[in-house]
């Protein structure tokens, strides 16, 4: 899997890192998930499957 790096307004990062505590899951969760919706909302025709499609 492709890797990136994004920097954040350290508030930003703590509202991130709240909400995966809630979840119990990581940052890199909280951001892959909304990422895709965004892509998802961003390209309606294809929604998610588009992001599921085997590469």
């Amino acid at each position: 899997m492709p890797r990136t790096s994004v920097s954040f307004p350290p508030e930003v990062y703590q509202m991130l890192g709240d909400l995966a505590a809630q979840k119990k899951v990581s940052i890199g969760w909280v951001v892959r998930e909304a990422v895709e919706k965004y892509l998802g909302d961003q390209c309606p025709l294809f929604g998610t499957s588009l992001l599921k499609a085997p590469k």
